[in-house]
């Protein structure tokens, strides 16, 4: 097992009320009706990307705590918004020309005592690919998300 990150699509009132009712927030990333992106264990190597390629997002402290555990945090319709654009300008190739698996792994990027090598970046792509299509759905519809993490 290790530590999971998603993002779930609400509308900005439904985030608005999970901040007032942090127990909302859990119902919400968990009704799988909802557009969502799973992205498993990637979104720390997709980090590593993003910084490397100066896109200026952080998929695990940007947004607002909603809990107190920090467990799930709310990324507003401005933040997805911007977040949306920063992503759909930074095209895969350009993201995945920055993997350097020696670099991830010397640096111990999540999951720690991972050697990361050359099959490790089909899973990122991939991740990746799906991360900017919920985050460019999501601001088309002027929604918002609640990021979760879970171990």
């Amino acid at each position: 097992m290790g530590m999971t990150l998603s993002f779930t699509r609400v509308t900005p009132e439904e985030l608005d009320r999970a901040f007032e009712e942090p127990d909302l927030a859990e119902g919400f990333a968990e009704d799988e009706s909802r557009p969502y992106c799973f992205l498993e264990k990637s979104w720390a190597g997709i980090g590593f990307l993003l910084r490397a390629a100066d896109v200026d997002v952080d998929l695990y402290e940007d947004g607002d705590a909603i809990d107190d555990e920090a467990t799930r945090f709310g990324w507003s319709g401005d933040r997805v918004a911007r977040t949306a654009k920063a992503l759909g300008a930074t095209p895969v190739e350009v993201l995945v020309s920055h993997y350097d698996p020696a670099e991830l792994s010397a640096e111990e990027v999540y999951p720690m005592r991972h050697l990361w090598d050359a099959d490790d970046l089909d899973y990122l792509r991939y991740h990746y690919v799906d991360l900017v299509r919920s985050f460019q759905g999501t601001a088309a519809v002027g929604g918002a998300a609640i990021r979760e993490s879970s171990s």
